[in-house]
């Protein structure tokens, strides 16, 4: 089986264990990535039962980053659940659970320790601060690293219907300071913790302070509009289907699936 970004990520902290940089990428794939969890029963609506293994330093959860590397593992079929990685850290964080990742079937076999995990959803969770001043004038981002546009890239793909687009511009502020922000447009009023959440996970897992990045929430139809749309950086955010089909555990960014 061919290497997946998670082999890559993981491959890259191995060649430079004093990297950074490549640490936070690699947790930044794995959050963002699909993870397929063992459990010890199928699913019951929202909740999941992952199979825990009694190690000698603790109690962890086995997730794959593919579906065929957990039936590798197992070696038969067995139930499991396919969630987001965001998803599952919530899931686990508190629990004093730890993840085994594709161990034994992949060159990124590895332990997270559950206080890998509880660093992991508390970054997930955190949210920028609302802006206190004016911005005075708008203009064409510059500066910003590609990993923090990758990683924006990345999280906003998966916020799927909960806002139209996002713009990436410059900033003055009135008081003369300078920066970067994210406007959303259209987003869905009970969304926008979660769309905040996003914005400073990727700033923290590209190593970005926050600081370097507001966050702000505008109609289609605000005057200011149409001058984010001249000199921003457009994200568009998928859009939901029309039709309504049964929503997956772990599924829903906001909502990850009860442990049982």
């Amino acid at each position: 089986m061919a290497d997946t970004v998670l082999d890559l990520a993981y491959a890259a902290t191995e060649s430079d264990p004093e990297d950074v940089g490549a640490r936070l990428r690699f947790y930044a794939r794995l959050v963002e990535g699909e993870l397929f969890l063992l459990l010890d029963a199928e699913p019951t609506g929202e909740h999941i039962s992952p199979k825990v293994f009694d190690l000698e330093d603790g109690p962890i959860i086995l997730a794959f980053d593919t579906e065929a590397r957990l039936t590798d593992f197992t070696g038969m079929p067995a139930p499991y659940a396919a969630l987001p990685g965001r998803a599952a850290v919530q899931m686990l964080a508190g629990q004093s659970l730890g993840i085994g990742l594709n161990l034994g079937v992949a060159p990124s076999s590895r332990l997270l320790p559950p206080e890998i995990i509880d660093w992991l959803a508390e970054t997930l969770t955190e949210r920028p601060q609302e802006l206190q001043v004016r911005a005075d004038r708008l203009y064409a981002p510059k500066g910003l690293p590609e990993l923090l546009l990758g990683a924006l890239d990345q999280r906003l793909g998966r916020m799927a219907g909960l806002a139209q687009m996002a713009y990436l511009v410059g900033v003055e502020y009135e008081g003369g300071r300078s920066g970067h922000m994210l406007a959303f447009v259209d987003a869905v009023a009970e969304a926008e913790g979660a769309l905040a959440r996003a914005v400073q996970g990727a700033l923290s897992l590209s190593g970005v302070e926050a600081g370097m990045l507001d966050v702000t929430f505008i109609a289609s139809d605000d005057s200011r509009a149409a001058e984010f749309a001249r000199v921003g950086l457009r994200f568009d955010l998928p859009q939901p289907q029309q039709s309504v089909a049964p929503i997956a555990p772990g599924s829903d960014p906001a909502a990850p699936p009860k442990l049982r």
